[in-house]
């Protein structure tokens, strides 16, 4: 079998290409084969990360559409580890409900949201790669879902309808494990992880809409410029997870050593993980500021301005500052 042409990374092509209308097809069969619906995206809708700046932030990407059945649906790609995820997915969820409820008007109109991630690492243990959440009642003694209904006029007459929760209420979140996926396809959205894991879709693909994704995703469409941000890009997201493995490594040893030292006042099973867990912290702050020294003195090195390096980065200018007037520079 030829060897697949190389596609752009999907994080990239969500910052840069799937927001133009003309490029919704690729969004629309990704959700499609991930809904197991067909779906027609509406709108990209604004929202703080849909802002085109270049800025430290390279390990997530958002978008947020709202698609023919006037659900808002959020696509979020994830590359490395971080504390709290779930935590701010609730919150993600939770503000788009708020920013899109005009005061005084009815619950009802409360919008639906939908949140899909995209990840590339482990977010707990499990043996799947897909996973979907939602709200869900049931009873405490007999375990049996709680069933609603509403009322609905035909015609003349008024008819009672159930409802089901998880689909018309309540927010639903989808995980997606990318490097748990086995290549092994068994429905359409295997074509995609598989596109989403390899960077490639193989010629027998037939989801939908995965063969536009494989026309208009292709390297060989970049032009110059683009394939020189692209590159740019790409380092950029190799040098974050450098710094974020050594921070990783350089913390957990110099927790372990200072959990150890505690472990004799506590126990040496009980200080081992403090250390670890407190020397991990330690590691992951100390390789951010390491990463946006090193980015501020690149670009600084580039001819940029203090002010332009504050507003690329989203760092305040007096950091900037402090970055660029140390001596060792």
């Amino acid at each position: 079998m030829a060897k697949e042409q190389k596609l752009i990374r999907f994080d990239w092509a969500m910052k840069n290409i799937l927001r133009d209308k003309a490029n919704f097809d690729i969004l629309e069969g990704f959700l499609s084969a991930l809904l197991n619906e067909e779906i027609q995206i509406l709108q990209l809708l604004d929202t703080e990360s849909n802002q085109q700046t270049e800025t430290m932030k390279y390990n997530r990407v958002d978008i947020l559409v709202k698609d023919s059945h006037g659900r808002h649906v959020i696509i979020e790609v994830q590359n490395e580890r971080e504390s709290d995820y779930l935590h701010r997915l609730l919150f993600g969820t939770s503000k788009i409900i708020i920013d899109h409820h005009q005061l005084g008007h009815p619950y009802q109109e409360i919008v639906k949201v939908i949140s899909v991630s995209i990840l590339y690492f482990n977010l707990g243990a499990g043996d799947d790669y897909v996973y979907y959440g939602s709200t869900i009642f049931r009873g405490v003694h007999t375990k049996h879902p709680l069933k609603l209904r509403k009322r609905e006029q035909v015609e003349e007459h008024f008819i009672f309808k159930e409802i089901d929760l998880e689909r018309e209420i309540f927010p639903e979140y989808y995980l997606i494990h990318v490097e748990r996926f086995e290549d092994e396809i068994k429905a359409p959205l295997d074509e995609w992880i598989y596109m989403l894991k390899h960077e490639q879709v193989r010629a027998d693909f037939q989801a939908r809409n995965i063969n536009r994704a494989r026309e208009k995703l292709s390297l060989l469409t970049m032009n110059e410029e683009e394939r020189r941000r692209y590159e740019k890009y790409l380092m950029n997201v190799a040098s974050e997870r450098d710094i974020m493995e050594t921070a990783h490594t350089e913390g957990k040893q110099i927790g372990l050593q200072e959990g150890l030292a505690k472990g004799e006042q506590i126990g040496l099973e009980k200080g081992e993980q403090i250390g670890l867990e407190k020397g991990e912290q330690i590691g992951l702050e100390k390789g951010r500021a390491e990463g946006q020294a090193e980015m501020v003195l690149r670009m600084y090195r580039k001819g940029k301005s203090v002010a332009e390096i504050a507003d690329a980065t989203d760092l305040p200018l007096e950091t900037v500052q402090a970055i660029t007037n140390r001596p060792c520079f």
